[in-house]
């Protein structure tokens, strides 16, 4: 059976979303030896800036949002639009942009592969953990628990979709296996994005930002039977994620420099050395910054 990394990549004015997957395909060959395809709208750009692509990933798969630019080997999406967010640069920065996220839903049927871990770009591989999704039976894992570096920071988001809603799982990292089972679920995906405002009603989301991790949790939630079930099994090890209030200073092999929110210092920052771990970078100016000393080594 075929198996790989899948990505979504879609730049705005100012994140290079292209940027972190090119960086994460490498590290994925490097570390967990599997190939990688990358999805997206930002074709020429990474042709100009990124000539040696056909090495790094396996497959390119090009979406766009105009009829008129639609060719023979394009994926074309129904999803044209657009949500905006507020992106952070640590504690005293902060930018509102477009936030492309609307595809996640058809992976199951974009994955060239049997066997697909699919991945944010900010999600940095530093140890082989992943690998134990092929050698293990269970067909869907996912994070339902992560772990934020700041202990101090409130996760009640990051625990249930409302106060009286269902439990929260992250759309950062999925495994999945081509089954029948498998593509139901992508195809109810694909029905609540299509019908978001109502579902948004029903699981009491106050947010208007649609938000990937909201369409997955309320899909396994339907998938169990509205109940508490067994679809989704955890992905192996654990989910560690920094804030975007964090910043992201240095990347080695194996190691990440993090400087952390201080508690009630506004715009002071505590050092640590992450090693050995993967983790969730949710500060995306400071992780391509430390992507583009990477590459230029």
């Amino acid at each position: 059976m075929s198996k790989g990394i899948l990505l979504y990549a879609r730049n705005n004015s100012q994140i290079d979303y292209i940027k972190q997957a090119y960086f994460l395909a490498i590290q994925a060959k490097k570390i967990l030896d599997l190939p990688t395809t990358v999805v997206t709208d930002s074709f020429n750009y990474l042709e100009q800036n990124f000539p040696n692509y056909s090495n790094i990933f396996d497959k390119v798969i090009k979406v766009v949002w105009n009829d008129t630019e639609v060719a023979s080997n394009t994926v074309l999406s129904k999803y044209e639009n657009h949500t905006s967010r507020t992106y952070k640069d640590g504690a005293l920065y902060s930018k509102k942009l477009h936030f492309k996220n609307q595809l996640r839903s058809t992976a199951y049927d974009i994955s060239p592969y049997d066997e697909t871990i699919l991945l944010d770009t900010d999600y940095l591989i530093l140890n082989k953990n992943l690998e134990v999704c092929f050698s293990q039976a269970n067909d869907f894992l996912i994070y339902d628990d992560a772990y934020d570096l700041c202990t101090f920071r409130d996760h009640t988001e990051f625990s249930y979709l409302s106060d009286a809603g269902i439990k929260f799982y992250w759309a950062t990292a999925v495994f999945f296996r081509k089954t029948n089972e498998n593509k139901i679920f992508f195809n109810l995906l694909q029905h609540i994005q299509d019908n978001w405002q109502h579902y948004r009603s029903m699981y009491q989301i106050k947010t208007n930002i649609f938000r990937n991790d909201h369409l997955f949790s309320i899909a396994i939630h339907i998938m169990n039977g509205y109940k508490k079930g067994t679809f989704a099994r955890p992905l192996p090890g654990k989910l560690f994620y920094t804030s975007d209030r964090d910043i992201c200073w240095q990347i080695r092999s194996n190691s990440v420099i993090f400087l952390l929110q201080k508690k009630d210092y506004n715009g002071e920052y505590t050092l640590v050395n992450w090693k050995d771990y993967n983790i969730h970078v949710m500060n995306k100016f400071s992780l391509n910054r430390c992507i583009d000393e990477c590459l230029h080594e």
